[in-house]
């Protein structure tokens, strides 16, 4: 994975757009098209109760997550980022999609506050090792600084 040259190219991008929805849109289809084997990634978005489905690439998803139900609740809930190599097998797991078969779900904080959580899914079994976390919350940390809120 060329995780430096694509952390650049994602910076390039992330800069020039005009607002927050611009930036979340053209993440997830930045993303998208950059990583193989992927079904779903987007955002859903912390509006003070719940984490609500924002900008996305993918099938149809969930409206509205409870904090603490689902993978991507309970990494809202725990503050850290959540792989599940197998989500037929994780108790918690929310089927938005049939063909989901891995996830990984990094929270997004801006200011010490939750903002949402990026929620990134596969149609292949263990698809996110180390490296793809990695660039993940790397490519979080990006997003981050371009949020202004």
């Amino acid at each position: 994975m060329k995780s430096i040259e694509l952390l650049q190219s994602a910076q390039a991008l992330l800069e020039i757009q005009p607002n927050t929805t611009s930036i979340l849109a053209n993440a997830s289809a930045f993303l998208m098209e950059s990583l193989e084997q992927l079904n779903w990634v987007g955002f859903y978005l912390f509006d003070g109760k719940n984490l609500t489905v924002g900008p996305f690439q993918g099938k149809v998803a969930c409206s509205s997550i409870a904090i603490g139900k689902g993978v991507c609740g309970e990494a809202a809930l725990t503050q850290k980022t959540l792989v599940v190599d197998n989500v037929l097998s994780y108790q918690n797991h929310i089927a938005c999609d049939s063909n989901s078969k891995s996830e990984v779900v990094i929270p997004i904080f801006i200011k010490g506050r939750l903002f949402g959580v990026l929620d990134v899914d596969s149609p292949v079994f263990s698809r996110f090792d180390q490296d793809i976390v990695h660039f993940l919350e790397e490519f979080t940390k990006l997003l981050v600084k371009t949020i202004d809120i």
